[in-house]
């Protein structure tokens, strides 16, 4: 009995011994080593076949692991603004879940909007957890391609027209999302600034635009923000894709900034596996965009990345070199999310996540116009509030392209505005126009029927009617998010309103001058009838919070705080792409019919070169409907003198300037300094001034504090293209300090030795 106790002893230790033996050569598994050691273990494990596999998806959002070392499967998944439900393995239809309804988010104009970082990160870190709870890995977003025409469908997805305002709400979103464990993709890297043509296009723009304009926000992403991955455009930029581009991925990306995340194609946006190979992609998505038109039992081995590239390596046609610096990133990338032991459980549509929501839309929302306090609506003298316009019904979460969701629920406009205002007045509703009465994007059903068979005549009789019989009018109008408005795919025709809104507007003004317009959209419209309305409120796309957000605003419960992140020009043309650029592309190629496949594609060029925005409209004294930075509040502020703490500066040393703010009003608000740098004397041109720093304060009535913004050499330097560096000019500058581009409170002169 003795001998056999012991055999079993023996035995056991040996198998421990084993397993023992067998963890410690298992270094990938050891979340106590170092991550560079992990990868290299993991690397030297997998054969030729499991690396190559894991370049390419699996299914419409997911890419392989490697099962036999138990590396698991990435699941990725839109959109920046709410994860997307569910769809099926290899189409776009719906899966038909029950429980992936989520909290949409305000879109991320209106997170810019707030210029405030601390809102970035609450938004990130509420939306990764939302990512993390319906186990996504990769979080496609956020976008920070820069607004450069006003007719750009997918301007509702980015941060607005000024790279130093995107760089810097970029990168606590982008914080806020990975301390999930999820990773963010920033995109579309880069120049993808519209969406006619935008698969079939060749961007050409100067290496000065491209690094002050177009560049900045992904490199603070990556720089600053650490993103642990980005996605390629479907552009084309020095005559190759950018999602397979030698300059924007190699030159730039991995070795300029010293990416080490993962570069993911957008989906389809590969066509050639040697460039793909070479040029610095990582992973392909999309190829074959329902996965089986090849006909094979697994067509996504059919992608670039796929059987072309093994084929290639086995010929001996390609190296391994590039391969293994892939799955080098890729293993990074799993180390930090799927192997990540140590990412919270994360949590869904919770009271949190809704506070969040409506916080944000309260904050992003901009009062552009308010003559003689029209707003907020002084409830004890106002018993009946007529509601009128289509936008106060419409669901604006299903729709818009990939970002399109699928929502708990979404407060429209009219419930919020019945929530707040129906105890103490009566709230009654006119449709006054029709517009899009679909309620179905992909699968994803409001539920809801708009159709309304009525003449506009009659329509506007009704409206104009109630107006004259109310005491207040709500006028909620703008755009929406159906084809050739604000959505993926296709741009704006022109910039007015449609579905007769101008019209319609013009009506109601005369009706009761106690009015304002709300407009619900993601780009700048033209306003003819600007001069007539009191009061307008610029309301954005703001989620599952936005009737709560926008009754909030109106009521004054809460004061509203927004800022433009871009310009609104009184016409289209006064838009510096439409004076000196080609949009949608070249006149004499589009004459030809160029763009109409990737074989003869189109070329865009950005003549406007860094004169973007306001860099333009200041510059040229083109005087903007609404400037960058504008914004009103129901207090007053008052920006006082600003001081430096140095009149002069060397390369090496930062200057400080001290705002004193003051709340001069009864209301307790929040107000944004914004600092502009003017270079008084340059070898090159440059915009009249430029922003280089901004905070937002929150003042009580009479309050007073001091703002600090601390720049240095970075915010006086420009991209010099022969050098191919940033230079600082020794001379004079100006620090222009106000509450938008166009309201200047104090400047002061320094000067660079």
């Amino acid at each position: 009995m003795f001998k056999k106790i012991a055999l079993v002893c023996l035995v056991s230790l040996m198998i421990f011994q084993a397993k023992a033996q067998e963890k410690k050569t298992q270094i990938y598994l050891d979340d106590s080593q170092p991550i560079e050691l992990r990868v290299e273990d993991a690397l030297s494990k997998m054969t030729l076949e499991e690396k190559v596999a894991m370049l390419h998806a699996q299914s419409k959002f997911s890419s392989p692991g490697v099962p036999r070392l138990g590396i698991p499967e990435f699941w990725t998944t839109d959109g920046p603004h709410g994860i997307r439900p569910e769809v099926k393995w290899d189409e776009w239809d719906q899966a038909g879940w029950t429980n992936d309804s989520i909290i949409a988010y305000p879109a991320l104009t209106a997170l810019s909007a707030t210029w405030n970082k601390k809102m970035s990160w609450n938004y990130g870190k509420a939306l990764g957890e939302e990512a993390r709870y319906r186990k996504k890995d990769i979080l496609l977003g956020p976008g920070v391609n820069i607004y450069r025409t006003p007719l750009n469908g997918r301007n509702f997805e980015y941060m607005g027209e000024d790279p130093f305002l995107s760089s810097k709400m970029v990168v606590p979103y982008i914080k806020g999302v990975q301390s999930n464990g999820v990773a963010a993709c920033v995109k579309h890297y880069a120049l993808n600034n519209q969406e006619q043509f935008r698969h079939t296009s060749n961007v050409i723009v100067d290496d000065r635009a491209l690094y002050e304009i177009y560049l900045p926000a992904f490199k603070a992403a990556v720089q600053e923000g650490d993103t642990w991955s980005i996605m390629g455009a479907y552009d084309m930029y020095k005559n190759q894709y950018a999602s397979q581009n030698q300059y924007l991925l190699n030159d730039i990306l991995k070795k300029e900034w010293g990416f080490k995340g993962v570069v993911i194609s957008d989906w389809g946006a590969v066509n050639d596996t040697k460039q793909a190979i070479m040029n610095g992609l990582d992973m392909e998505f999309g190829s074959w965009t329902n996965g089986l038109s090849e006909g094979t039992s697994n067509a996504y081995d059919n992608y670039y990345l796929a059987h072309p590239y093994l084929k290639l390596i086995k010929s001996g046609e390609v190296g391994t070199k590039e391969l293994d610096d892939k799955v080098r990133r890729i293993l990074r990338l799993a180390f930090l999310t799927t192997m990540n032991k140590n990412k919270p459980f994360g949590n869904i549509a919770s009271e949190e996540h809704r506070a969040i929501a409506k916080e944000i839309g309260e904050e992003g929302i901009v009062l552009l116009k308010n003559q003689k306090n029209v707003l907020p609506i002084n409830v004890a003298k106002t018993k009946k509030i007529a509601v009128i316009g289509e936008n106060a019904i419409k669901m604006m979460t299903v729709g818009g392209g990939s970002s399109s969701l699928k929502v708990k629920y979404e407060t429209l406009p009219l419930d919020g505005i019945k929530a707040r205002f129906g105890k103490d007045a009566e709230v009654v509703f006119a449709r006054g126009y029709v517009g899009d009465v679909t309620g179905e994007y992909n699968g994803v059903k409001t539920g809801r029927d708009l159709t309304d068979n009525r003449s506009q005549a009659e329509l506007t009789k009704e409206a104009v009617e109630l107006a004259k019989n109310s005491d207040f009018v709500i006028f909620v109008g703008g755009l929406n998010k159906s084809d050739f408005q604000d959505s993926e795919g296709n741009d704006r025709k022109d910039m007015g309103l449609p579905y007769h809104q101008y019209e319609l507007i013009s009506a109601l003004a005369k009706a009761n001058k106690n009015f304002t317009v709300v407009l619900v959209s993601g780009n700048a419209v033209e306003m003819p009838w600007v001069k007539e309305v009191p009061s307008i409120v610029q309301a954005w796309y703001l989620g599952s919070e936005s009737g709560h957000a926008i009754a909030s605003v109106l009521a004054g419960d809460a004061n509203p705080s927004g800022k433009l992140p871009f310009t609104f020009p009184v016409k289209l043309e006064d838009n510096s792409a439409h004076q000196l650029g080609e949009y949608p592309g070249n006149k004499e190629e589009l004459a030809q019919g160029k763009g109409k496949d990737q074989q003869n594609p189109i070329n865009i060029k950005y003549n406007e070169g860094i004169f973007v925005g306001y860099r333009w409209h200041d510059t040229k004294n083109i005087k903007p409907l609404f400037s960058f930075g504008h914004g009103l509040s129901y207090t007053t502020f008052e920006i006082g003198q600003a001081k430096a703490d140095k009149s002069v500066i060397t390369e090496d040393e930062t200057i400080t300037f001290t705002i004193p703010v003051k709340n001069t009003g009864k209301k307790a608000g929040a107000e944004v300094v914004q600092l502009y740098i003017r270079d008084v004397k340059s070898s090159l041109p440059r915009p009249l001034k430029e922003l280089k720093g901004f905070e937002k304060i929150y003042l009580n009535p009479g309050e007073q504090k001091e703002v600090t913004i601390t720049i240095d050499k970075s915010a006086l330097s420009f991209f010099d293209p022969v050098k191919h560096d940033w230079v600082a000019e020794p001379g004079d500058f100006e620090a222009l300090i106000g509450n938008s581009s166009d309201a200047i409170k104090t400047k002061i002169k320094f000067s660079l030795q």
